[in-house]
């Protein structure tokens, strides 16, 4: 992250995400859920080989360097369901900010916790 290493996982892969996006697949993988006003990434290892592999929020404004440092067979970089496209040794993945913004519209009668009351069924019994 900016250059300092962070950590090397061992997992079937890794999920870099928004706060809007943690409550998609990062959430199935295990990750946090993430209010959509915080500033960050989330950066969530996918079936980890370790217990000690927790998923890592850190600041929205830092570069993220993920790099395939063992050689598997079948690895991919999938950007938002998009086709994908393999990866051999050595490739990196760099994730940071985009200089453009995104609006996102929201109704103003429904608050986020409501919405995610709804959607993940909180207080049912």
């Amino acid at each position: 992250m900016d250059g300092d290493f962070v950590a090397t996982f061992k997992a079937d892969g890794v999920i870099a995400s928004t706060p809007t996006g943690s409550t998609a697949y990062g959430l199935s993988a295990g990750g946090p859920i993430v209010h959509p006003s915080i500033d960050c990434v989330i950066i969530t290892p996918i079936c980890p080989h370790a217990l000690t592999q927790k998923p890592i929020v850190v600041p929205g404004d830092q570069t993220i360097r993920i790099v395939l440092k063992e050689r598997v067979d079948d690895v991919w970089v999938t950007i938002d369901g998009q086709v994908g496209q393999p990866l051999q040794i050595g490739d990196r993945i760099e994730v940071e900010r985009s200089p453009n913004r995104v609006l996102l519209v929201r109704n103003p009668a429904i608050a986020y916790f409501g919405i995610l009351r709804q959607k993940l069924r909180w207080g049912e019994r």
